[in-house]
């Protein structure tokens, strides 16, 4: 159950922001798509050996680039997938409801017959369509260009099961900032928790990523559960899916219940 009024103020208010975040992914997501053939493969590799290697490995510039996918999902799918769309999804999480708490108009949303379940609701289906829609449309065309420039080299099958671990994990991304809108009054420490996790596990990951001496850090970062090498070999990452899909679920339902029962400073 949805407000529709309220989801079309939501949408007006982050259409922009959407835009500017495709639009730089549609900037990325050719660029390296058109990199990859025999001939450019071993000029990039030679450029990548004259940069720092730690660097490299906490870019996930590393690992089995022979396939299409693979090279995909090492320089695309390795960082900028993990990067952009957060930046999106931290800042329409806030939005959500602790920006209206904190500026006060919450309460002029709750003077109208909506619940405070149903707001929340709303601003949660909102959350979750417009990034699905967002990681939906690098899928079409990272599709469309790779059929373009190489026909038939592409793994779509492949291709789709990426997304979709990226997916799952930006569902469990945005569970943790949607939670945090819920949880708070002020956008203040609504980002601390909402903004600070994400990018916290971000940074343990690449930090994880440089060599064995911090491998361990990998076991405090989410972004553990999404493993584009085992996703493109096929094997090993349902249990992950599954641990992104449960964490997603959990923190959307403990958001909407925590705004439905707490206090609010109207």
């Amino acid at each position: 159950m949805i407000s529709k009024p309220l989801l079309k103020a939501t949408i007006k208010q982050n259409y922009i922001v959407f835009l500017i975040i495709i639009g730089v992914l549609m900037i990325y997501l050719p660029t390296i798509a058109s990199m990859y053939s025999p001939e450019t493969q071993e000029s990039l590799n030679d450029m990548l050996k004259m940069m720092p290697q730690q660097l490299i490995a906490a870019m996930g510039f590393t690992g089995d680039m022979g396939t299409l996918l693979k090279f995909l999902a090492t320089y695309f799918y390795g960082f900028l997938i993990l990067l952009l769309p957060m930046i999106y999804t931290i800042i329409v999480a806030n939005r959500s409801i602790a920006s209206h708490v904190d500026k006060g108009s919450m309460a002029y949303l709750l003077a109208t017959p909506n619940t405070r379940a149903k707001i929340a609701s709303t601003q949660a289906v909102f959350l979750l369509i417009s990034t699905t829609l967002l990681l939906g449309f690098v899928t079409l065309v990272g599709i469309a260009m790779c059929e373009l420039l190489f026909p038939g080299e592409l793994d779509i099958k492949g291709f789709l099961l990426l997304n979709c671990g990226a997916l799952l994990l930006y569902f469990a991304l945005t569970g943790i900032s949607f939670f945090a809108s819920c949880l708070f009054n002020d956008t203040k420490n609504s980002l601390a928790l909402g903004a600070g996790l994400p990018v916290g596990f971000l940074l343990l990951q690449m930090v994880a990523d440089t060599g064995e001496k911090f491998e361990f850090l990998q076991y405090f970062s989410l972004y553990t559960l999404f493993d584009p090498a085992k996703i493109t070999s096929g094997e090993g990452y349902l249990p992950s899916f599954i641990a992104l899909a449960v964490i997603g679920i959990v923190l959307y339902g403990l958001g909407i219940y925590s705004f439905t029962k707490r206090d609010l400073p109207l």
